[in-house]
């Protein structure tokens, strides 16, 4: 028997029990004639005593040979703890040490296995499998099953199927781009790893199975960023027999199990935001809705002034910020600065301090006068103390540069409380957008995205104003999942696959499998995926997936451990039929 107990489950009821402790030394504090170790496993820290002169000379010789994180076998009597520690759930005991065994020695790790490690992210990622010992590595997972166990549960007792779905598909031309894998018995051929299981779950539906589940493992070959990894996990779902509010009230009802089980947490009903006014009041699709801030238009009261850079904009908008009329001119000079970094673009931010006395002090005094100013003032509905932020420019640039400026306030303002939730529902998204570079519409979601149907007769005269029947789970600012109702009628399906570009040979040679089934009794359906990674971190209070993910890739999708991706041998290649890929 290796242990009796785990590092963390040892209380002052148990004192005088003979137990049999394992785990890793995880500190050493020797005072001579006292020695203390900390022994840690998952469960958490258990401290092990040692005195001179009463502990065994045999055990005494055996500690002073040990290092951090050696593996050991501790037997001794549960007894309490003299000076207490409250930080730790077995902080009133301790283990008078009668018996150690070494079970594994240790190399000297590379940086320190505590909390708040000395180990800098790329070093940590090498020795992932050190990094994961660490209390808050290991509280992350802990988090992340729960939520998968608990996200079971709901889904099984709405009479969700949980079914597989394949790893090895076929490459599709829309969406980001694929990870390819050749195919030895099919030289010259490709799979594709899944961006998703869409045309498989909506098969499925087909099928009769009207209510699918999978926690499943999903590849996009796409740059990377803190919420983005190259593999992710969805909780991916269909319905079949629904509408949209079918589907809105089973994951609503989802999501609210998992915050009140999970961190016991109420939420009531999530509101329902239209695409159109995500994009006009807050200029994002993802709108942070813990706080107002909203945007105001303000042509109307601020141009034909002679203020040449608001006279020839398209759109002249402006946020209000609750008592910041007493902000310096540093801090303004350095919103300024912020608006015009590259990645946000703005060319300039104007101001108007809403004085306590009730006058008006802005950066563009030459052309506006009280009066003037005083309108702005009532059409943000900005009070005495108030500090109004203006942007100008055209329409679409200048709604996004705000929403950077407004997202940058709330976090100046702490507004942004990562222990607050705000979630809710954006619905009536485009189905098509234009792209400049291939002179083509294509799909907003994805091209099996059902169009409104009071919609359907716009697709042919002006498909750039035709609404898809989407939805987009939004938290905190944060996508956390999205869906649609399906197109489920092959003659629909064929005109979406047309305003995409596709011809009827490109539409049947890539979706020809789809097209076909829709021709044998295919349901109504729809349904959603929810970024599992996103999810979990949300929960755990972090914008990074990085952490709540076992093995994850770096910011260049390198896997720094095993050293992946790496070249294969030469004779692999030729197997494969990649032989003429130039050797190094």
């Amino acid at each position: 028997m290796f242990r009796t107990h785990t590092c963390g489950e040892l209380r002052l009821e148990d004192k005088n029990k003979k137990v049999i402790l394992s785990g890793w030394v995880q500190k050493i504090r020797d005072k001579g004639g006292l020695i203390w170790i900390d022994l840690r496993d998952r469960y958490g820290i258990t401290q092990l005593l040692i005195e001179d002169g009463r502990s065994n000379s045999i055990v005494i010789d055996a500690v002073r040979k040990l290092g951090r994180e050696y593996v050991i076998q501790a037997k001794g009597t549960v007894i309490e703890r003299l000076s207490k520690n409250p930080n730790i759930p077995t902080g009133n005991i301790e283990i008078d040490l009668s018996e150690i065994q070494i079970l594994n020695s240790s190399l000297t790790p590379p940086f320190t296995i505590e909390d708040e490690t000395d180990g800098g992210e790329e070093l940590r990622m090498k020795y992932r499998y050190l990094d994961l010992r660490r209390q808050p590595l290991r509280s992350n997972l802990e988090l992340r099953n729960r939520l998968s166990i608990e996200t079971r549960k709901y889904l099984d007792s709405q009479n969700f199927f949980e079914i597989e779905t394949p790893y090895l598909i076929k490459s599709t031309p829309e969406g980001a781009r694929d990870f390819v894998v050749p195919s030895r018995m099919n030289e010259g051929q490709f799979y594709a790893l899944p961006q998703s299981p869409q045309t498989f779950k909506q098969l499925l539906m087909v099928a009769g199975y009207d209510r699918y589940y999978q926690l499943v493992k999903c590849f996009r070959d796409e740059d990377l960023r803190a919420d983005r990894q190259p593999e992710f996990t969805q909780i991916d779902c269909e319905m079949a027999f629904v509408d949209q509010d079918d589907v809105l009230k089973t994951f609503e009802g989802m999501v609210k199990h998992l915050f009140k089980t999970v961190k016991e947490i109420e939420l009531s009903d999530f509101p329902r935001m239209e695409y159109s006014d995500a994009m006009r009041l807050y200029g994002s699709d993802k709108p942070d809705i813990r706080f107002d801030m909203k945007f105001v238009e303000l042509n109307d009261v601020a141009q034909n002034k002679g203020f040449k850079v608001f006279d020839d904009a398209e759109l002249v908008v402006g946020i209000v910020a609750k008592e910041c009329a007493d902000y310096t001119r540093k801090q303004l000079d350095k919103l300024t600065e912020f608006v015009r970094r590259p990645q946000i673009g703005a060319k300039g931010l104007v101001y108007v301090k809403c004085n306590e006395d009730g006058t008006y002090k802005s950066s563009v005094d030459k052309f506006f006068d009280q009066d003037s100013l005083n309108k702005w003032a009532t059409k943000t509905n900005a009070k005495k103390g108030d500090l109004i932020l203006v942007l100008s420019g055209e329409k679409d640039k200048v709604r996004k540069q705000l929403n950077e400026l407004r997202l940058e306030m709330g976090t100046q303002l702490n507004l942004r409380n990562p222990n607050n939730f705000a979630p809710l529902w954006v619905v009536d998204f485009p189905l098509l957008e234009w792209d400049e570079d291939s002179e083509r519409f294509h799909a907003m979601h994805h091209p099996f995205t059902s169009p409104k149907h009071e919609d359907i007769n716009l697709l042919d005269s002006n498909p750039g104003d035709v609404r898809a029947n989407a939805y987009d789970l939004v938290i905190n600012g944060s996508e956390i999942g999205g869906g649609s109702i399906r197109i489920h009628d092959r003659d629909l399906q064929k005109l979406m696959f047309k305003h995409l570009g596709f011809s009827d040979e490109e539409a049947q040679e890539q979706f020809g499998f789809l097209l076909n089934a829709f021709e044998y009794g295919a349901p109504p359906h729809g349904g959603i995926a929810l970024g599992f990674d996103r999810l979990t971190a949300l929960f755990g209070g972090q914008d990074s997936i990085r952490d709540f993910i076992a093995f994850p890739k770096n910011n260049s999708g390198r896997d720094m451990m095993i050293d992946s991706p790496s070249s294969i041998a030469e004779d692999q290649l030729d197997e494969l039929g990649l032989g003429l890929i130039p050797k190094d």
